[in-house]
C-alpha cells in the first residue's frame, strides 16, 4: 500500500496529484476501424545491414519495417531472397495446408471431439516462411501457433491429429494439451503452456551448440504479450552476454488472450525495440510479406552462424481469429479489425505474387485449397479411428506411470498395483488395464 507516512502533510501540499495510466486499445466492439495511424513504408525502402555488423549501427531497423512484396505484388529492394517459384510455391503449400489443418481441427473442437484448439489464421507466414530459412536440424523451441513448423518439416498430420484428439495413437500419451507438440525427430522442442519458458530454453541450448562446437543454431517463437515474462528478458540477457547463436522470434499480432499489446509495452516503443537495450541485433518485419519473413529469419539464421551474435525479430501481423476455441474476439475488438488491417493476408499476397511473376493462377489456388482440404480430411479420419475426447479409447490406465523413471521407484510400483487394483474393482474386465 502507497499510504501516507504518519507526520506527512495532508493539507496544503502543492504537488500535483497523480494518475495512473492503464492501456486501451484504440477500437473496441461497434467502433469504425482506422489504421492510419500504422507506418506502412514501400517495400524495398528498408536497407539490409551485413549479416556480421555491430547493433548499435542497424539501431532504425528496430522501428521501420522490412518488406519485399509491394502493392504490384512484385518482390523489391534488398530484402528479396529471390527465391526460384518451385520454392515458393512449396512455401504457399505449406501454408495452404496449415490453414486447411486449422480449420478441420476447429472444426472438430467444435463437434466435441477435442477440448481444445488455437488457430494461426494470417500468421501462417511467421511460421512457414520463416522455418523454411532455417536448417531442418536447427532446434525450434515455438509457442503454441507454430503448427505451420510441423507441417513445413514433415511431420505427420494423424501424429498432430492423435494428440489433439488424446487418443490411443497420442506419442505422449495424454501427456500434454491438445496442440501442445513435440517431436525429437524433427527438431522441435516441446511446446508448454507455461508462457515465455521456452525464451530461455532457446538461448541455453544454442549456448550448449556453441560449447560443444555444433553447427546447428537455435531459433524460438514468442507472443508479444509474452515478452512481459522474465523469462523473456533473461533469455535476452543470457543471448547478449554469451552471443549465443539464437533467433528470438516476436509475434506481434496485435492481441494477447483479450487484451491487446499496450499492455506489454507497445503503446512506447515497438517489440523489436527490446533488442536496442541489450546489444542485440534487432529486426521489424512485415509478418504479413512471406519473402519478408524469409528473409529477416535467413539474415539472422546467417548471422548466428558467422558467430555474430544473437538476433530479435518482430513479425509485425494481426491474429485474425481469436486467441483459441475458449475465446470470442467479438467480446473485446471491433469486427472490422481483421478486414482493415492494412497488411492484408499472407497466403492472398504470396499466392498473387506468384500470379503476378507468372507462376501461378487462380485455377491453382483453387485445386491445391481442394487438395489441401480433403487431404486433412482424409488423415482426420484415420485418426478418429484411434479414438476421439470422451469415447474411451485412450492409453491404458497403467501407461501413467510410465516414461518417467529408467527404473519404477518401489513406493510408485506400490502406487501403480493399488490403483490398477482398484480400476480392476471398478471396471471389472471392461477396460484395458
Amino acid at each position: 500500500m502507497a499510504d501516507r507516512p504518519q507526520g506527512s502533510a495532508a493539507q496544503g501540499d502543492n504537488r500535483p496529484t497523480l494518475s495512473l495510466h492503464v492501456p486501451e486499445p484504440k477500437f473496441r466492439p461497434g467502433d469504425t476501424v482506422d489504421f492510419s495511424h500504422i507506418d506502412v513504408p514501400e517495400a524495398g525502402n528498408t536497407p539490409r545491414p551485413d549479416e556480421t555488423c555491430d547493433p548499435a549501427t542497424m539501431r532504425d531497423m528496430a522501428f521501420g519495417l522490412v518488406r519485399v512484396l509491394g502493392d504490384d505484388n512484385k518482390a523489391h529492394g534488398p530484402w528479396d531472397p529471390k527465391l526460384d517459384p518451385d520454392t515458393l510455391r512449396k512455401m504457399l503449400g505449406h501454408m495452404a495446408m496449415t490453414r486447411a489443418f486449422d480449420e478441420r481441427m476447429f472444426r472438430g473442437q467444435r463437434q466435441g471431439k477435442t477440448s481444445f484448439y488455437m488457430k494461426c489464421t494470417g500468421e501462417e507466414a511467421t511460421s512457414v516462411s520463416a522455418s523454411m530459412a532455417l536448417a531442418g536440424d536447427d532446434m525450434v523451441f515455438p509457442s503454441y501457433r507454430q503448427q505451420g513448423i510441423l507441417i513445413q518439416r514433415g511431420y505427420p498430420l494423424i501424429e498432430m491429429i492423435n494428440q489433439i484428439y488424446s487418443n490411443k495413437g497420442d506419442k505422449l500419451k495424454g501427456r500434454q494439451l491438445p496442440i501442445m507438440y513435440s517431436s525429437r525427430e524433427h527438431s522441435f522442442f516441446t511446446i508448454s503452456g507455461n508462457l515465455a519458458t521456452q525464451t530461455p530454453q532457446a538461448v541455453g541450448w544454442a549456448m550448449a551448440s556453441a560449447m560443444k562446437g555444433d553447427s546447428r543454431i537455435a531459433a524460438t517463437w514468442v507472443g508479444e504479450g509474452s515478452t512481459a515474462e522474465g523469462d523473456f528478458h533473461s533469455a535476452c540477457t543470457f543471448a547478449t552476454v554469451y552471443n549465443a547463436p539464437v533467433i528470438l522470434n516476436v509475434i506481434n499480432n496485435q492481441w494477447a488472450i483479450s487484451s491487446f499489446s499496450g499492455f506489454a509495452g507497445a503503446e512506447r516503443t515497438t517489440f523489436a525495440a527490446r533488442a536496442l537495450g541489450y546489444g542485440l541485433a534487432g529486426l521489424r518485419v512485415d509478418g504479413n510479406d512471406a519473402l519478408a519473413c524469409y528473409a529477416a529469419e535467413q539474415w539472422a539464421a546467417n548471422r548466428a552462424r558467422a558467430n555474430a551474435g544473437p538476433t530479435l525479430i518482430e513479425f509485425f501481423t494481426y491474429r485474425a481469429e481469436g486467441h483459441s476455441t475458449s475465446d470470442d474476439p467479438s467480446g473485446y475488438r471491433s469486427a472490422q479489425e481483421r478486414n482493415e488491417w492494412p497488411l492484408g493476408d499472407p497466403v492472398t499476397r504470396l499466392k498473387d505474387h506468384l500470379i503476378a511473376i507468372g507462376e501461378w493462377d487462380e485455377d491453382r489456388q483453387e485445386k491445391m485449397d481442394l487438395e489441401a482440404a480433403e487431404h486433412v480430411k482424409k488423415v482426420t479420419k484415420e485418426a478418429e479411428a484411434n479414438g476421439i475426447l470422451g469415447h474411451g479409447l485412450h492409453h491404458p490406465f497403467r501407461t501413467m506411470f510410465e516414461d518417467v523413471f529408467e527404473e519404477l521407484p518401489w513406493h510408485l510400483r506400490e502406487q501403480s498395483r493399488q490403483a490398477i487394483r482398484e480400476r480392476e474393482i471398478k471396471f471389472p474386465g471392461g477396460l484395458d488395464q
